[in-house]
């Protein structure tokens, strides 16, 4: 039998919980238990995020990867969402598409980046493509579920008020009934577009995961840490405003 727990407790297990984590971290680390060398401890990450603000680095590397990365989950989710409805509404266009959704899902954003770098230059270009090419994918199979799980009752329904077109179809019955499985699509993209960051900037595009490479590189792992972190919030902000999105398109719900 689960017990329900309100918000404010909830809140307070969890930062309960944070708090234990970094203190037995903390205490790995200044006991031996693990290697100062390989593991920073957490004490050492406020020091090197402000050596990296006063640097300017880290302001700088935010608005770079900020740069690629809204405008990549952009177009991934427009594309996605936008085909995935398409084919969930138009059995013909599912079908003749089947084939090439099949052969093309299963390949990793990483895997492009060989061609980011031949088609776009080591630019944000190439970076943004990598991006919209992981958030694309979970957009279309959100959408494409969403829409195929519309109660058929509902075009019939449609059809009798005189809203039997594919436009009316889309408008009326389609977009508010698999709203709900979009949304979720969206905001799971989100994740996945901070996720593809760093993929994106490992050919020396200017950003987070650029910064973490160079950092790995001189086996400043405090600073790896401060950037892994950085993302970390920065998906927490971006799912937070994104809440308050989902609550307008949704407001209809009870």
């Amino acid at each position: 039998m689960s017990i329900k727990l309100s918000g404010s407790v909830r809140l307070g297990l969890g930062l309960a919980g944070l708090v234990l984590f970094f203190g037995l971290w903390e205490a790995a680390v200044q006991s031996g238990l693990l290697p100062s060398g390989m593991v920073p401890a957490p004490s050492s990450l406020g020091p090197a995020w402000l050596d990296e603000v006063r640097g300017g680095f880290w302001q700088q590397a935010i608005l770079d990867s900020l740069n690629h990365y809204l405008l990549g989950l952009l177009i991934g989710s427009v594309l996605g969402a936008g085909l995935g409805i398409l084919c969930g509404m138009l059995g013909l266009l599912d079908s003749l598409l089947e084939g090439i959704v099949r052969l093309l899902r299963p390949v990793p954003g990483l895997a492009w980046v060989p061609f980011a770098i031949l088609w776009f230059g080591l630019s944000t270009a190439g970076a943004t493509f990598v991006i919209a090419i992981s958030v694309f994918w979970i957009n279309f199979y959100a959408a494409h579920s969403a829409v195929r799980g519309v109660d058929p009752e509902l075009y019939e329904l449609a059809s009798a008020f005189g809203h039997g077109s594919f436009v009316g179809r889309l408008f009326k019955i389609v977009l508010p009934a698999s709203a709900p499985g979009i949304m979720a699509g969206l905001r799971t993209g989100l994740g996945q577009g901070w996720m593809s960051v760093v993929a994106a900037e490992l050919f020396g595009v200017p950003g987070i995961g650029a910064r973490m490479m160079q950092a790995s590189s001189l086996l400043a792992t405090d600073v790896v840490v401060v950037y892994m972190l950085t993302m970390a919030m920065l998906y927490a902000i971006t799912d937070f405003l994104f809440g308050f999105v989902r609550k307008w398109v949704l407001r209809w719900q009870p």
